[in-house]
């Protein structure tokens, strides 16, 4: 395993569940991020889906230094470079395209990539990806596809992410080849913009002790 894929188990390895975060407005980045991280929730993944997200990396990787953040929904090799310049840790991606491939084995930067097919899980550890997101994880078969995908391919490791729940997050889990699981449901739209903090950080304590790491 080369030494970014150590990186990723690294940092997969933090928690139990890592955040999607869609954040509109910069400043709810940092008391977001503060009601996860003080609890209990370290590895954030801040997705590109706003035209603040990568103000909001940048924010958080100054102002809350305990969070680990991620740039998900990464899809280009400009946008891999842009979120490692904005502060970004690491960078999730819902796909695996040849040249994002290409940009992400000549850099030095974490990429997590995402697959739906055994055929694509096969291709990205060909490229040299073992720590894979799967996505999206319950229209590509959820725990079950996760616990047949583990005998032929056993030195994989996923990050399953799409439909994942608070009522199935244990489920997936329990899985010897998932190493946490991603949701949105610690930190949805409606509590964001309400600023409901307190029910976020809730969230967030009863997301941390999902699974004793």
């Amino acid at each position: 395993m080369d030494s970014k894929q150590q990186v990723l188990d690294q940092i997969l390895g933090l928690g139990p569940v890592m955040p999607v975060l869609v954040i509109e407005e910069v400043v709810d980045a940092v008391p977001l991020a503060r009601a996860l991280v003080d609890n209990g929730v370290r590895v954030l993944e801040v997705t590109l889906r706003t035209p603040n997200a990568m103000s909001v990396i940048a924010c958080l990787s100054e102002a809350v230094p305990e969070a680990v953040v991620g740039a998900g929904t990464v899809t280009t090799p400009e946008q891999l470079v842009a979120v490692e310049r904005a502060g970004a840790r690491f960078a999730v991606s819902p796909g695996l395209t040849p040249r994002l491939t290409a940009a992400a084995r000549e850099s030095s930067f974490p990429l997590l990539p995402g697959v739906m097919t055994t055929s694509e899980a096969m291709s990205a550890a060909e490229a040299g990806f073992t720590r894979l997101k799967l996505f999206p994880a319950q229209q590509a078969g959820g725990v079950g596809m996760l616990r047949a995908l583990h005998g032929p391919l056993p030195e994989l490791r996923f990050c399953p992410t799409g439909g994942v729940s608070v009522d199935n997050a244990a489920d997936f889990l329990a899985l010897p080849n998932v190493l946490c699981v991603g949701g949105s449901w610690l930190a949805p739209d409606a509590l964001v913009k309400a600023r409901d903090w307190d029910e976020i950080g809730r969230r967030a304590r009863a997301a941390s002790q999902l699974r004793a790491r």
